[in-house]
């Protein structure tokens, strides 16, 4: 050991609080420094009248020796008492957009296994230097408020919470933590592999902390942006309650001119909720955007609109009315293949 760990006198009853009172809490283990000291202080939760405790590592088979740590984490997990599974991302794997649909497999699995188990809360290691290093991805990418208040302590996937109990505290610490508690862990490669994204932030992160913008400055904007959309959410429900919508499960109906008045904000998130609910997905930001001012526009000169936007059809009809509709199918032009059978 190397010393007192810098987490000591922290109250695991309350770092744990935001789960509730779970009966059955499953952890996301990979085996680096946040994830087993996340395991470390649910042991201690637990201990403490927590909830059962269940911890998973998914084995994404990317890299030669990962089964070998996904094993190796077993059996950490097994020296606090905790019992562990190994869940394995199978098929083929993609040649692009690999962290994205990794991620996506990780919490398929994750799904399932909380599901079997009856797990309530699944979570997470996802600390400080991960909020900052989101804030900033965010901000490269041209996110909005909502995008910018980065990872929530709390979200629902499903029936299941997803909770990250670990944001207020540094990956410094994390590690710090485990060295003094004599807990091994893992350092991920992949964390140094530059075909990644968030690879190439980290000598932006520092050149932006020798400006003044490091992580704690990150960190206070997305608490700024959290507290604004979180007003924002608050204004657009009681607003999208006020006009009585019509709503179908393939269609959203509400008078137009009730919306002549309201932030161009408050317009473009009720369309955002809409098009997601009834298209195909979530419709991106600039596109939502061109779309929300063109019926704003049609809006304020009582005129009509019509456009479509991820698989729904958005129209401001002669009647007068806002109306949110299942895109029809689009035609094949004549020079295009027919679909595959």
């Amino acid at each position: 050991m190397s010393g007192a760990s810098p987490l000591v006198g922290l109250d695991p009853l309350t770092l744990f609080a935001c789960a509730e009172a779970p009966r059955v809490a499953l952890v996301a283990v990979s085996g680096g420094p946040d994830s087993m000291a996340l395991l470390h202080l649910a042991a201690l939760w637990r201990d403490m009248g927590g909830p059962q405790i269940h911890a998973a590592t998914v084995d994404h088979d990317l890299r030669p020796g990962s089964r070998a740590e996904a094993e190796a984490v077993a059996q950490w997990a097994a020296a606090l008492g905790i019992p562990h599974s190994i869940l394995t991302w199978t098929g083929e794997r993609p040649k692009a957009r690999i962290q994205e649909l990794a991620r996506a497999a990780r919490y398929r699995l994750l799904d399932a296994l909380a599901a079997e188990i009856g797990a309530e809360v699944l979570l997470t290691g996802h600390h400080a230097d991960d909020q900052a290093e989101t804030i900033l991805f965010r901000l490269l990418r041209g996110s909005g408020v909502a995008g910018l208040a980065a990872m929530a302590p709390v979200s629902q996937r499903g029936g299941l919470r997803i909770v990250r109990p670990l944001l207020g505290l540094s990956k410094a610490d994390l590690i710090a933590h485990c060295e003094a508690m004599g807990q091994a862990f893992f350092q991920d490669p992949s964390n140094r592999d530059p075909r990644y994204a968030r690879t190439n932030l980290k000598p932006l992160l520092t050149d932006l902390a020798a400006q003044g913008l490091g992580r704690d400055e990150l960190l206070r904007l997305g608490r700024r942006a959290a507290r604004a959309d979180e007003a924002l959410r608050a204004y657009v429900e009681s607003l999208r309650t006020s006009l009585a919508p019509l709503v179908r499960e393939d269609s959203f109906e509400c008078p137009a001119g009730s919306l002549r008045s309201v932030p161009l904000e408050a317009l473009l998130r009720i369309l955002e909720v809409e098009i997601a609910r009834i298209g195909d997905a979530a419709p991106r930001l600039d596109r939502l955007e061109s779309l929300a001012a063109g019926v704003a526009g049609a809006i304020a000169s009582g005129g009509h609109f019509r456009a479509s936007l991820a698989g729904a059809l958005v129209s401001v009809t002669p009647a007068g009315a806002l109306l949110v509709v299942k895109a029809p199918p689009r035609r094949r032009k004549a020079s295009e293949p027919p679909p595959e059978a």
